[in-house]
């Protein structure tokens, strides 16, 4: 593919087809080409998958394709809810082994892919084997490990706050608003170009401008980004690492990644937890498998597993109306959203249809991989809940 070279300076970038407008690279249409090729738009830090042997993924073949799920009246085959829900990749876990891989949109088992906010699953999964070490405490305010939060509303929050989105402190995640703190933080993030110099030039500068809060910490769940941003700071000062270092020595090179995973970067070098990952398909089936596994994969112990455990069993968040038309029973605790807090299966999501869902009782996995033409789409999100519960019903 050829790129223009005016796209770093703020112009347009040009594949095998029209510009990608600067302002929009991550909208529709442009995501379908965009969440596969986030290093040629955009500074990334590598996250290593290390020297040793990738973990298995033994296969045994299902067709799927023609399963038929209900939804609103109407019948839908597997086949048909990837091609109408922008699918770009879609992997079928059960009882440890593939049961199910499809690529769609010119994607390939190489081909990294954006995860937008299942990446803060994966920071709180590392924090996870940080707090079983003691490394950092999940009980203590966030000011032991970034006391510059003390002149912010972050005073008096605990790292267990943040890792539950319930600090209390504003944050306006309004996605298409373009004075929202979603704005800035696009923009802090190096994802976007800032229309107003006035605005923090780097995520920790965004941080550090919060000072309002709309309720007490731990009065109840509001999603904040931010939040896992927060978490991620607190991560890196506790262990002396970047968040790309601690990714890849305490999970993806343990895991046995296939191919080097990677974080996009902000301008001071910041790996953007609350969604800036990017791997592939198989790679994060092994993320999926490695909590099937209750932290165990290959039969190394990468995550406590009593930390999955927690994820699953703890005190949980419940959810706003927002979020109960798709998760009616649903909450959210340690950066995994709870599917439902009888069943206890819990996920991973992200805008533009990103999901991993995980289901230990069922020993049911899936990773759906998707460039919606929306942020937020209940519709999708109900059709792709009904297909993967159509999959896990069908494997039993």
């Amino acid at each position: 593919m050829k790129l223009s070279s005016t796209f770093a300076s703020g112009g347009p970038l040009r594949f095998d087809g029209p510009f990608v407008p600067r302002a929009d690279w991550d909208r529709a249409p442009w995501n379908r080409w965009t969440f596969q090729n986030v290093r040629s738009i955009m500074p990334t830090a590598q996250v290593w998958r290390g020297p040793g042997a990738p973990t298995e993924l033994p296969s045994a073949p299902e067709n799927i394709d023609r399963l038929e799920f209900e939804l609103d009246g109407s019948r839908h085959t597997i086949r048909d809810f990837m091609q109408a829900q922008y699918t770009d990749a879609l992997l079928v876990l059960h009882r440890g082994k593939v049961v199910a891989e499809k690529y769609l949109n010119g994607m390939t088992a190489r081909t990294p892919h954006l995860s937008q906010s299942v990446a803060k699953s994966i920071v709180g999964t590392v924090a996870g084997i940080l707090i079983d070490r003691g490394e950092i405490d999940p009980t203590a305010p966030l000011t032991r490990y970034l006391p510059e939060l003390e002149a912010t509303a972050y005073k008096g929050a605990t790292v267990q706050h943040v890792l539950d989105m319930t600090s209390g402190v504003v944050f306006d995640e309004t996605y298409t608003a373009p004075e929202s703190h979603m704005a800035q933080l696009d923009v802090a993030s190096g994802w976007k170009d800032g229309h107003d110099p006035d605005w923090p030039k780097t995520v920790w500068e965004l941080i550090l401008t919060l000072t309002k809060a709309e309720c007490p910490h731990g009065a109840s769940f509001r999603y904040r980004s931010i939040e896992t941003d927060v978490l991620s700071f607190a991560l890196q000062r506790a262990s002396g690492r970047t968040l790309s270092e601690l990714v890849s020595h305490e999970l993806w090179a343990p895991m046995g990644a296939e191919e080097d995973a990677y974080f996009t970067v902000d301008p001071a070098g910041y790996a953007l937890g609350d969604g800036g990952f990017n791997a592939t398909l198989r790679d994060y089936a092994r993320f999926a498998l490695l909590h099937l596994g209750q932290g165990n994969i290959g039969g190394r112990q990468v995550v406590p597993s009593r930390w999955i455990e927690e994820i699953r069993f703890g005190k949980s968040n419940p959810l706003g109306e927002t979020y109960r038309q798709t998760l009616p029973n649903g909450s959210y605790h340690n950066q995994f959203w709870i599917e439902d807090q009888e069943r206890r299966a819990y996920m991973a999501r992200g805008v533009f249809g990103q999901l991993i869902y995980i289901d230990p009782e069922s020993e049911f996995a899936t990773v759906v991989l998707s460039s919606w033409p929306e942020f937020l789409s209940v519709d999708r999100t109900r059709a792709t809940h009904a297909a993967v519960h159509a999959i896990r019903d069908a494997l039993r």
